[in-house]
């Protein structure tokens, strides 16, 4: 959430910033300093106002012993009528507040200077690529044939369960899950990562801090009884493990990572692209969080980048790394990072992971502060990143390593699998 201070005084700056991801700012932005301005007079006149009220009433005792009752009475009507008044502005004072509230939240986060100008995803930037694109025979089958072959994955039966988009994992497909778990957890750990497992529901509040709400709650499963949501991304509850706190100078760098099943109701997809495992209503995920400070949250974020990018360079998947344009990136960062894998039977290339940095956008609406070296309250820096989501790497680990008819299991995963083969 975007502070009124920057909107008051940088108007200009934020509608041109917006304008990189598309968005028309200038209207929400002009009423937001209208009920800004608002906003002060209000509370400006309720001090005063309640400032007199209490003049007043210290007065009352003090004419009542001197035996001016006449007057003691007028202050005591001056004070009710104050008290009236004073109801009267905060009521006005609260529904000014809830309008500009209302309208804050509207308002997407600014992208930083390197976000480079675009409309989708033809138009981000290719800043890295690495592994070698495997060279598949005419014979090689794409990752749902070949879970049904080896009846590893069962598509049908996570259909006949709940609907489509739930797969069932079978055997050594069940096991190949669980390796990458393992694995992607035990690699962060290794990096200094605090290990966590949070709850898979959070509440209104948590969807709200890190920017799920008001803006993707359609595509949020929600248990309207006890007005919860299932988690979209490990990064929700996790990064709410920090809201209402404020940190130490010593306290940073914060650096957790968490497992969790994710769920998307991933409203309005449809094709030939959420084929198999491409596109999933639940699927397991491994999440890195980190809160910086402002001055070091973009070496964070290189160094999350660099670690994700190991992961995958293990794996021995052929990856590209993209920096999303301003009309490809999310509501609430300032910057994103996109690793993609390719699918050789599928010839194309899958995203398995965003590398974020929301500056003090998430921090704003968590109330997530820290204390500097000079004892003065600052808003920290949130960073998220996928280390890594599991469907599209298993697709591509089954795609890319077929060969003789079964598939190999990388080397790094063969102590967590306990198979260096599948078939």
């Amino acid at each position: 959430m975007l502070t009124l201070k920057l909107l008051r005084e940088n108007p200009e700056f934020v509608v041109t910033k917006l304008a990189v991801k598309n968005f028309d700012a200038r209207e929400i932005v002009e009423k937001i300093n209208g009920l800004d301005v608002k906003r002060r007079s209000l509370q400006t006149e309720l001090d005063s106002c309640l400032a007199e009220q209490r003049k007043k009433a210290a007065m009352i005792g003090s004419l009542m012993k001197e035996g001016r009752k006449d007057e003691a009475e007028a202050a005591k009507a001056d004070v009710a009528s104050l008290k009236a008044r004073s109801a009267e502005i905060e009521k006005a004072s609260q529904e000014n507040n809830a309008e500009l509230e209302s309208l804050v939240v509207l308002l997407p986060n600014i992208p930083c200077d390197q976000v480079p100008l675009g409309k989708g995803a033809e138009d981000n930037v290719v800043v890295k690529t690495g592994n070698e694109i495997p060279e598949l025979g005419e014979q090689a089958l794409p990752h749902w044939e070949l879970a049904k072959k080896f009846d590893i994955i069962d598509f049908d039966l996570g259909v006949k369960l709940t609907g489509a988009g739930f797969p069932v994992y079978k055997g050594k497909g069940a096991r190949l899950q669980r390796a990458l778990i393992n694995y992607f957890l035990d690699t962060n750990t290794k990096a200094g990562y605090l290990e966590v497992e949070p709850p898979i529901m959070v509440n209104e509040a948590s969807g709200f801090g890190t920017g799920q709400l008001p803006d993707k709650e359609g595509q949020m499963y929600h248990a309207t009884l006890d007005n919860y949501y299932l988690v979209p991304t490990a990064e929700v509850p996790v990064t709410n493990i920090y809201r209402d706190v404020i940190l130490g100078n010593n306290d940073f760098p914060v650096k957790m990572t968490a497992y969790t099943p994710c769920f998307r109701r991933e409203a309005g997809s449809y094709g030939k692209d959420v084929r198999g495992l491409n596109r999933l209503h639940q699927f397991d995920k491994v999440e890195i969080v980190r809160i910086e400070k402002p001055e070091d949250s973009y070496a964070a974020l290189d160094e999350m980048i660099a670690h994700v990018e190991g992961i995958v360079k293990s794996l021995g998947l052929p990856y590209r790394i993209l920096r999303l344009c301003g009309g490809d990136m999310s509501f609430t960062s300032a910057i994103t990072y996109d690793f993609e894998v390719y699918s050789a039977a599928q010839g194309r290339w899958l995203e398995i992971s965003s590398v974020s940095n929301f500056e003090s956008y998430q921090a704003n609406r968590l109330k997530l502060r820290y204390k500097d070296a000079d004892g003065k309250t600052q808003l920290a820096h949130t960073l998220n990143g996928s280390s890594l989501a599991l469907p599209r790497v298993v697709a591509a680990l089954l795609e890319n390593n077929q060969k003789d008819g079964r598939i190999e299991i990388p080397e790094v995963l063969r102590p967590y699998t306990g198979f260096d083969f599948i078939g």
